[in-house]
């Protein structure tokens, strides 16, 4: 019986150990590395000119002399070898949120009948992916095939088994970006030479600015043979239905609690693996709901700590199978505990030191941070519906304004100390230097206790965009998301703000005002434009939503309207002021934002409308016919009046189970139907909209009679692992 087959795979999997981890004789700063091409390496393989001519493209944004690919190459292909890799590929970030490689051999034929190992700098530099096979939004079609992928230096190169991976952007044969990586890249450049202006109004040396990320990533595990029980789980990343646990986190005693041993060993061999990619893994822990994990690293280079968080995606999901497990990377695969976010902290430095770093010295560094502090806040407000369209998708849209996520408002907390001293700017004069307050002591009244240091702002778990010391902490995006949609829209974003600041202040100096006042001036303007962005209350209240629409921020929930922002008159002047993105390139990603969010959903309807009659009804209508024999044996043993009373709570189900299964026959036909009309619909805007509006629903209506059904139907019928099973790893 299948019940039994369902009772056999939970046995299974609570019997499973932990595998093994080779132990490691080494610390991991002794391995950590070892399958990349860093400087140590890129030093030992390559010439001394040629060295010294590719850190000066890595550090200092020098264009990549042709004429040192070869030598690059060469020196690559050796140090490949030598590691035991035969294959080379460009490794790349499509539009479909994961990554894209072609493995070719290091072979070639050495025109004596035999074969030779080569790798030219022309292979290095370039390569054709077919760029009809990934989304494009209209940009190619089928019939235009052609499309470029370009090695990029600043990202090292590295070793996947036994084929070297070369980080790449990818872009049309037309030129349009069909990655995240090229706008990216274009994005920290303009941040780069925005800020560095800013810079030179308060220092002479700054030469450079560079972004920093350091993202935190959340997951789920669930023991295998439990996950390939569950269809939804496995086409779609999450359980469509599912009545929820008697237990699940409402003790709070998951978060931060003892790791389980099985876990224990998969974090220790994915953070093995990682730190031989160079990945830097910093902290592991649990978090609150349970199954549910985190790995963050340092904090790295924007363009680095992307690439990396890509590569640690796709190297957990083949770590966790070793162990027996499957990582979700969904936003939200359970249904009643808190979705899986990757806050992204979000900062900028430059050769000189960290702009969001306070107190200063000095007044004037104050006034610098102040001038970074206040820009950024004049990005998320100029640009709040950008920002959450670049992190909204069909499975964030599940998390986000529930269990601990931060709401689908775009609002940055500073603070009280932060607060007021806007405030305090705002109405000041402007001869007026200002002090910062550093981070206090904290006596604990306990003798053993040391003193604690207390940080100049709380946190605030319901800001989306919250300021946490030296750092803003971008709370919104999702799991599974690729940082990158985030950091474009707010690099961007941050350019076009810092470039504006930098004019304005220019124009004032050439008009006679002194530096300083000319600075300040400016602040004041800016601190009072972007007070509605700045919230430091409670962002889950329903208060909340009408203050937000009063201050002109964006409530909207449809995520398939959300998206339209990308193609706002002010986010297409700003993407291309900055050079980031023109506006065929954000109509085309529009277009691929609404294709994917209509899939993502059709695949999920059509995945709950089979659960729902080829799982649910039958079980539920076999469960029904046994309280029907149940009922019919009771009165032909019992007197009438005693039989009836004995068959009341029976009949009751029989009845119960009859509605839902009716209900859930025709919310599932509704559901179809609902499909065919929007599938009818040519513009894909309008067929997103229609899906959520129409589709979504329907969905929403059959699981919840599904989920009483679980309730119902003998626990010994149900066909599919419940969440007491799949939420506890033993």
């Amino acid at each position: 019986m299948a019940s039994n087959l369902r009772f056999r795979v939970v046995e299974e999997a609570f019997k499973k150990n932990a595998v093994k981890v080779e132990a490691r004789s080494e610390r991991p700063s002794e391995y950590f590395g070892k399958y990349v091409f860093n400087r140590q390496k890129m030093y030992k393989y390559l010439p001394k000119t040629v060295y010294d001519k590719l850190v000066d493209v890595i550090d200092n944004g020098a264009r990549l002399d042709s004429s040192i690919a070869d030598d690059v190459a060469e020196g690559m292909k050796r140090w490949a070898q030598d590691m035991g890799a035969t294959h080379y590929t460009h490794w790349f970030q499509p539009l479909t949120e994961g990554t894209a490689e072609k493995h070719d051999a290091f072979i070639n034929h050495d025109g004596k009948g035999g074969m030779v190992e080569n790798f030219s700098g022309k292979l290095l530099v370039q390569q054709e992916p077919d760029a009809s096979s990934f989304p494009s939004g209209g940009i190619r079609n089928t019939f235009e095939a052609r499309g470029y992928s370009a090695w990029d230096p600043t990202s090292p190169v590295f070793i996947i088994d036994d084929t070297l991976c070369i980080p790449t952007i990818f872009i049309a044969y037309t030129g349009e970006a069909l990655d995240y990586k090229a706008p990216l890249l274009r994005a920290l450049h303009a941040v780069d030479r925005a800020a560095t202006d800013v810079c030179s109004l308060f220092y002479d040396d700054v030469r450079k600015c560079q972004v920093n990320l350091g993202w935190e990533q959340e997951y789920f595990l669930v023991d295998e043979g439990l996950y390939s029980a569950r269809p939804d789980l496995m086409l779609t990343g999450r359980t469509l239905m599912g009545h929820e646990s008697a237990k699940n986190q409402q003790m709070d005693d998951h978060y931060f609690g003892t790791i389980p041993d099985r876990v224990q060993a998969f974090m220790k061999d994915l953070e093995i693996q990682a730190l031989e990619l160079a990945i830097p893994c910093k902290t592991r822990h649990n978090e609150v709901a349970p199954n549910q994990f985190e790995l963050a690293p340092i904090f790295e280079e924007c363009n680095l700590a992307v690439d990396h968080n890509m590569l640690l995606m796709s190297l957990m999901k083949r770590v966790a199978r070793n162990h027996g497990f499957r990582v979700l990377l969904h936003e939200k695969p359970f249904d009643g505990i808190n979705g899986s976010g990757k806050h992204n902290n979000w900062s900028i430095s430059t050769d000189t030191g960290i702009l969001l770093h306070a107190p200063g010295k000095t007044p004037e560094e104050n006034l610098r941070f102040v001038t970074f502090i206040v820009e950024t806040l004049m990005a998320v407000y100029r640009h709040n519906g950008l920002l959450k369209a670049s992190i909204v998708s069909a499975t964030n849209a599940h998390r986000l304004g529930g269990n601990e996520a931060p709401p689908a408002i775009i609002s940055s907390f500073l603070g009280t100390q932060l607060t007021e001293l806007l405030d305090h700017i705002e109405t000041s004069d402007a001869n007026d230097l200002f002090t910062l307050k550093g981070k206090k002591g904290f006596e604990v009244d306990i003798p053993q206790i040391p003193d604690l240091i207390i940080d100049n702002t709380d946190r605030n778990r319901t800001s989306p965009f919250a300021f946490t010391g030296n750092r803003f902490e971008f709370r919104a995006p999702g799991s599974s998301a690729n940082c990158a949609s985030a950091m474009i829209a707010l690099n961007s974003a941050m350019a076009e703000s810092l470039a504006d600041f930098y004019s304005r202040v220019s124009n004032r100096i050439s008009q006679g005002e002194s530096k300083i006042t000319a600075i300040i001036e400016v602040l004041k303007e800016d601190i009072k434009t972007c007070r509605p962005v700045r919230f430091d209350g409670n962002g889950y209240s329903d208060e909340w939503v009408e203050e937000a629409r009063r201050r002109g921020l964006d409530v909207e929930k449809s995520c398939p309207v959300i998206i339209e922002h990308y193609l706002d008159e002010a986010t297409v002047r700003m993407f291309e002021s900055t050079k980031v993105m023109n506006r065929k390139e954000l109509e085309a990603r529009n277009e691929v934002k609404w294709e994917m969010y209509v899939k993502t959903v059709q695949i999920e309807a059509r995945v709950l409308g089979d659960l729902a009659m080829n799982h649910i009804i039958p079980v539920s209508t076999h469960y029904q016919s046994t309280l029907i024999k149940n009922v019919q044996g009771t009165k032909d043993v019992f007197p009438a009046e005693k039989a009836s009373r004995l068959c009341s709570r029976n009949m009751k189900l029989i009845e119960e189970i009859a509605e839902r299964t009716e209900a859930i026959e025709r919310f599932v036909e509704e559901l179809t139907e609902a499909r065919r009309v929007a599938n009818r619909i040519a513009d894909i805007h309008q067929r997103a909209i229609a899906y959520h509006d129409t589709v979504c629903p329907k969905m929403e209506l059959i699981r919840n009679e599904a989920d009483h059904l679980e309730m119902i139907v003998e626990d010994g019928l149900w066909t599919l692992p419940k969440y007491r099973e799949l939420l506890f790893i033993r």
